[in-house]
């Protein structure tokens, strides 16, 4: 255990000593062909090998630095300051414009201003259909009319739940108001017309169901007649009494 710890030590000093003879070696061609590639500035060395195998880049590799690259997207970036200002200046504009949006399409002021006349026109529309079975209608026409009741029902909360200003949603409002006032305007229509039809049947069966005594309708009639006759003699008789008119004619008071 204890060879082991030695030759640790050991090795790890070797390798501080090692580590600590490492010196910079100086390289004047590289650093030549760097400051060309660079800044253009220098030459390359040595001479003959440039001139030799890379000719053509030894005459135009000054030309080809990568300072006047760095000037010119440097150029680039200083002109991208007064883009980046007016983009963020758009944005900011346009992120309160979205603010007041979104703050517009959540707060519902249409209903608001719009929720008493449609409620309203929802309640008439739901009494007049309980009116509809008992005044002479069939069940089915009292579905039929219940399914149009929910369906604007469940157009009010499509629009009242739905994302879109509120200019918008009080057209929608507004068009779902007349249309509910058209469809009760009809269905009162159908129920004067259910109450009509039950009068007018009602007044049929009367007349049907009535029995004519025809016996009591003539002794009626000869009562009358009789009377009417009694009296008529009796203003006859007066007149005799009283005398004639000078002709020797009577005359009869009927």
């Amino acid at each position: 255990m204890k060879k082991i710890t030695i030759l640790s030590m050991a090795a790890m000093a070797t390798a501080t000593a090692f580590a600590q003879s490492v010196t910079y070696n100086h390289d004047s061609s590289k650093q030549n062909q760097i400051t060309v590639m660079e800044t253009g500035g220098g030459s390359l060395t040595p001479e003959f090998y440039y001139w030799m195998l890379h000719n053509s880049y030894r005459k135009s590799a000054a030309e080809k630095n990568k300072l006047g690259f760095r000037t010119l997207a440097g150029i680039n970036l200083y002109n991208q300051v007064d883009d980046a200002e007016k983009i963020d200046s758009a944005l900011t504009k346009r992120t309160e414009i979205e603010a007041l949006n979104v703050a517009d399409r959540q707060i519902d002021l249409a209903w608001l201003a719009e929720s008493s006349k449609i409620n309203g026109q929802l309640e008439k529309m739901k009494a007049n259909i309980g009116h509809i079975v008992p005044t002479g209608g069939t069940i089915n026409d009292k579905r039929r009319w219940e399914e149009l009741y929910n369906m604007y029902r469940c157009a009010v909360k499509a629009t009242k739940d739905a994302y879109m200003p509120n200019a918008q949603r009080k057209k929608e409002y507004l068009r779902i108001y007349a249309d509910l006032t058209a469809q009760n305007e009809t269905l009162l229509k159908y129920l004067v017309q259910l109450n009509t039809k039950n009068q007018t049947a009602n007044l049929l069966a009367a007349t049907n169901d009535r029995v004519v005594h025809k016996g009591n309708i003539i002794s009626d009639a000869k009562s009358r007649w009789q009377e009417n006759m009694k009296g008529v003699r009796g203003t006859a008789g007066a007149e005799d009494e009283d005398g004639d008119n000078g002709d020797g004619e009577e005359s009869v008071n009927r």
